[in-house]
């Protein structure tokens, strides 16, 4: 039988880098398409809690669109222990951004998955990544990983740091021979970009509890760039019929760090740099 893997204690400051939020009775969803049940702030607290988790960055799911008024919100509960990645038009006024810069939002999402809901282009993240850059920001970039070669020079040119989800999400996995890959790591040679060990449940297909097709790609990433890796439960699995098992999530993250060393910087070091969590 499979057995979930074990996770240690977490230290203190460990930081989950990518969930959502969706109370649309409050927040009424901005585009087609269902929202998970039970996932407000407080929804999420109890698995923070259950977790051993203390910090947070909340990303603006697609459904709502460019209207961030939910997850703001969130991010003002939060109380100083999360941040946020927005979306945003590329000529948004300086003043707003200055605005959910004191608010601590830290980024803004581009989606850009084949087939998915998205608000902005190709064409809009160089001129977005300028606007945002005096702040210290980030690009959120989800893709499919087999088509960085396409995009590789565009992010190297960037004037902000990029931050790629979930392992480099390449939809069918790969192996380390693939040019997708050398790309994703000539991009994380750069210094300016970082990756997500999250959500290998999204394209996996050798499956739970352990995912080793994509979990071979973490361990791989975690082992070469530790300065460059981040953390994220992706809770709560938008998308997903079957939830998969958020402690044994965190718990991979430990298997393939190497150790409650190599985690804690995945969990705290990297993460309280990149969204200045001491500011």
């Amino acid at each position: 039988m499979s057995m979930t893997p074990f996770a240690p204690a977490l230290p203190a400051g460990a930081c989950d880098t990518h969930l959502h939020i969706y109370e649309p009775a409050r927040f009424p969803m901005a585009g087609p398409g269902t929202p998970p049940s039970q996932a407000g702030w407080s929804d999420y607290l109890a698995l923070q809690a259950r977790l051993g988790l203390s910090r947070a960055v909340i990303v603006q799911p697609v459904g709502y669109g460019p209207d961030n008024r939910c997850t703001l919100d969130a991010l003002a509960r939060a109380g100083g222990a999360a941040r946020a990645v927005v979306a945003c038009a590329p000529d948004i006024p300086a003043a707003q951004l200055q605005a959910w810069e004191a608010l601590g939002v830290r980024g803004v999402r581009f989606m850009m998955v084949p087939g998915a809901q998205s608000w902005l282009g190709w064409d809009d993240l160089p001129r977005l990544a300028a606007r945002i850059a005096p702040l210290q920001w980030n690009i959120n970039l989800q893709l499919d990983g087999r088509s960085l070669p396409a995009y590789e020079a565009m992010l190297r040119a960037l004037p902000c740091g990029v931050v790629i989800d979930h392992t480099g999400k390449f939809l069918e996995p790969v192996q380390t021979s693939h040019p997708g890959w050398h790309s994703l790591c000539r991009l994380l040679d750069s210094g300016r970009v970082w990756v997500k060990l999250s959500a290998p449940y999204e394209t996996s297909r050798s499956g739970p509890p352990h995912y080793r097709d994509v979990g071979s790609l973490a361990a791989e990433l975690a082992r070469r760039y530790p300065q460059r890796c981040l953390w994220a439960s992706n809770w709560p699995h938008p998308g997903q019929a079957r939830r998969p098992d958020e402690a044994g999530l965190l718990a991979l993250l430990h298997e393939w760090a190497g150790g409650k060393a190599g985690a804690r910087r995945i969990l705290v070091d990297n993460p309280a740099a990149l969204y200045r969590f001491g500011d």
